[in-house]
């Protein structure tokens, strides 16, 4: 008799004092052996084995030496014979055990062949049982069997087990028969009271207060167990399937998926893939392909539909959204002419398919689920049909998923399109709740709330690139002159191999667009040029290749330095662009974090722009938070914290003028408002803006101020290295000025101008201070000073 024990449960502790015996089995042969059964069936070979056991009285009175199930193997299995019939042996997957411990010593042939299949080193060992929970469940157990006190702890347990010729995992659930058992106390047994049990049924997870109430070995065992399993395999994979199907941001979702389709249809090196079609466009000639993991593209991002597949395929998949199988592909092959899906299908060494499409109804989204095997027929129409429990399980995390893109492409939108700051979101989620409530409450004519925010303070800010305009100028200049030049040349060379006067005449025609690029652009000149170029200069191209090698070669070295989708030169307005965008993305990055920063001091609402360069508003007042009681104290600080953040943009741009191709600078620019206004959101705008006609003007001076030139001279005010801070009233003045002083002291900042401003359309009296920048030479935008550090400092 084969004996099999974990080796992780050898010495487990329990409260139980383990005996196995087989008094209940003998007890059952001897009401056979009764001379009251004496026509029974049974009656002669119970009478014999009856008396082999008393020969043995250790298999009744019970023992706790294992190996004592070794020397008594032979009468063992005759006295567990009817419990084990020989005509289901091949089918059941059953054993005779110890519970607790998986100590098992008699087996059905199904389940020894399972466990010879697992390997040498595998041992029975129940799923997620730490050994904690195996002395609870025998307490447990104790409470029902001894004092008759039902608590129900029914888990079930599951084996794991592999298969090393199939190469995957089954999983076994295990049923118990205890019919063969029983338990008592021992002497030293504590007796339980009310109270006692009340107790531990409030402290399932602290073992102490198990082992003070039993003891370790203070209850007897008597007996043994009966252990079935069953193949749960296709269940377990369901249920997996599902878990990963469903689980949030999983990267492996198709690694997981393999393996359990592996299981599920026990293939071991079963591939499966998925894309995501858009199948908006009815007629499928282009097709987006908006996701893949696929075993059948090619990293494509969109695919030509009605030339790929053949049209079995086009109507099963994408018009009906039928499952489709595809048992053999070499004949699949011959059927469809060797079609470029076959021909895939061939690359991939696949030799057997399953296509499941999923169409979401949410939107036009469909998802085409691949499992292949590489040999024909292993996949098919047949095994095709175990999918149907799983089909709901797609369904399901395709709608989800497709949920889940629509919510992030409508986060998206309201991040870069109508985004609402995360500061006054608490009042449009008032307002959304009172409409709601009032349209449940069917009051007439309902309509939703205006927002609008009284009595806050405004901040706005600018870091604009300076010479914007000049520096594109210059840009398209450059490239139209490299474009000029370079048709030119291929001209002149023409003219070597053909003495034509049209190419003379064309040359000339291009050396006067030339000299008027190079004496400047004006409205229009690009246009005209292009339109010069494209009607009469290529149809000439285009023949002049034709004549030698050479000029071919000239012609196709013009091209190349044309943009393929602009066809013009393209390389200064490129860099320029890059040079911009570089700029603009490293000042929009410092600042959106710096404000985050901000607001932990108090919440304000924020917007900002990038434009040639970065612009932002900032709101500040109590009308805008439910959470902090508001004093002008916040408004000084986050002043303060503005001024200081503009001198750190400025050596952010300083730094970034090392790395661009272009060499930009930014001008910076503060706009100071003494007296609160009212903002409110625009519905048909989708964006906050000044309301009443008074608040108008502080519109107007932010749109014209930073052309604004200094008084009695052509001097712009905003100049590259300097601050400027635009104000009426001179107590701001004197207010930034403390926080001037206080950012010199820093070395932040360098020599102030007290400057008056010319009068611009509408707005007259505008004053400025202009401070000095003191660009750091190992500035760190990673390591600046921070909110809390320069408020505790300002004090």
């Amino acid at each position: 008799m084969e004996i099999r024990q974990p080796k992780s449960l050898q010495n487990i502790e329990l409260p139980l004092h383990l005996n196995i015996s087989f008094e209940k089995v003998y007890d059952m042969l001897r009401g056979y052996a009764s001379e009251e059964q004496k026509d029974h069936p049974f009656y002669a070979s119970a009478t014999i084995l009856v008396k082999e056991v008393e020969k043995h009285p250790e298999l009744i009175n019970g023992f706790s030496d294992f190996s004592l199930l070794e020397k008594h193997d032979e009468i063992i299995n005759l006295l567990l014979e009817g419990l084990f019939p020989i005509a289901l042996t091949d089918n059941e997957i059953k054993a005779a055990t110890i519970p607790f411990t998986f100590t098992s010593f008699k087996f059905t042939n199904r389940f020894e062949n399972i466990i010879k299949n697992a390997g040498n080193d595998y041992e029975l060992k129940v799923r997620n049982f730490e050994e904690d929970l195996m002395y609870i469940h025998s307490c447990i157990l104790i409470l029902n069997i001894v004092y008759q006190h039902p608590v129900d702890l029914k888990r079930p347990f599951f084996f794991d087990i592999p298969d090393k010729n199939s190469g995957i995992i089954k999983h076994y659930r295990v049923a118990f028969n205890g019919d063969f058992m029983e338990i008592y106390p021992k002497e030293n047994a504590p007796k339980l009271t009310k109270e006692d049990i009340e107790m531990l049924l409030d402290n399932f997870n602290n073992i102490d207060v198990w082992k003070e109430k039993f003891p370790p070995n203070s209850y007897t065992f008597k007996g043994f167990g009966l252990m079935n399993l069953f193949d749960v395999t296709a269940d377990e994979t369901i249920s997996s399937v599902r878990n990963t199907l469903l689980e949030k941001h999983d990267n492996n979702i198709n690694e997981k998926l393999q393996k359990d389709l592996s299981e599920f249809f026990n293939i071991k090196d079963l591939t499966t893939g998925f894309s995501v079609f858009d199948t908006s466009r009815k007629t499928l000639e282009s097709t987006r392909v908006k996701k893949s993991e696929s075993l059948i593209l090619n990293d494509e991002r969109s695919i030509m539909c009605n030339q790929f597949f053949c049209n079995h395929i086009l109507e099963k998949i994408f018009c009906k959204t039928e499952a489709v199988t595809i048992s053999d592909v070499e004949k699949y092959g011959r059927q469809s002419n060797q079609n470029p899906f076959y021909k895939r299908l061939k690359e991939k060494g696949i030799g057997s398919l399953i296509l499941i499409p999923i169409k979401a109804s949410s939107n036009s989204d469909l998802a085409l689920v691949e499992i292949a095997s590489p040999r024909p027929y292993e996949l098919n129409t047949v095994n095709q049909q175990k999918l149907k429990d799983l089909i709901p399980v797609f369904e399901a995390a395709v709608e989800r998923s497709a949920d889940e893109h629509q919510n992030i492409l409508e986060a998206t939108i309201q991040e870069h399109y109508t985004s609402i700051h995360p500061s006054v979101k608490w009042r449009f989620y008032d307002a959304a709740e009172k409409y709601q409530t009032d349209v449940f409450n069917k009051i007439e004519n309902v309509k939703i709330d205006q927002i609008v925010f009284d009595d806050v303070h405004p901040l706005y800010g600018q870091s604009d690139i300076k010479g914007s305009s000049i520096a594109r100028n210059e840009a398209i200049k450059e490239d139209l002159t490299t474009q000029l030049t370079l048709a030119i040349s291929v001209l002149k060379e023409a003219c070597k191999s053909e003495e034509l006067p049209i190419y003379k005449e064309l040359m000339f025609r291009v050396e006067e667009y030339l000299l008027e690029v190079k004496n400047g652009l004006k409205a229009g000149d690009e246009i005209g040029i292009l339109d010069f170029l494209k009607q009469d200069i290529y149809p000439v191209f285009s023949h002049i290749k034709e004549i030698n090698t050479d000029l071919e070669v000239l012609v196709t070295t013009y091209m190349d330095r044309l943009d393929p989708n602009l066809h013009v030169v393209y390389e200064k307005r490129r860099a320029y662009e890059h040079s911009v965008t570089l700029l603009n993305d490293k000042l929009a990055k410092f600042i959106d974090a710096k404000q985050e920063e901000a607001q932990v001091m108090f919440p304000h609402y924020f917007e900002r722009y990038k434009t040639d360069g970065v612009e932002y508003n900032m709101y500040i007042g109590q009308s805008l938070t439910n959470e902090k009681k508001y004093d002008d104290l916040y408004l000084y600080n986050l002043r303060l914290w503005q001024l200081q953040v503009m001198c750190e943009m400025e050596n952010v741009a300083n730094t970034a003028r090392k790395s661009m191709e272009h060499d930009l600078q930014v001008a910076s620019l503060i706009l100071v408002h003494s007296n609160p206004l009212a903002i409110k959101f625009r519905m048909d705008e989708k964006q906050f803006d000044v309301d009443g006609a008074y608040n108008i003007r502080y519109e107007i001076i932010k749109k014209r101020i930073d052309k604004a030139h200094i008084k009695g001279t052509d001097e712009r005010l905003t100049v590259p290295g300097k601050i400027a801070i635009v104000y009426s009233q001179d107590k701001d003045a004197r207010e930034y000025l403390k926080y001037i002083k206080y950012l010199q002291s820093k070395n932040l900042l360098g020599e102030v101008e007290n400057l008056v401003l010319e009068d611009l359309q509408g707005v007259s009296g505008l004053k400025a201070l202009r401070a000095e920048v003191i660009y750091q030479k190992d500035f760190d935008s990673e390591k600046t000073i921070t909110i809390d550090e320069l408020i505790e400092e300002f004090k």
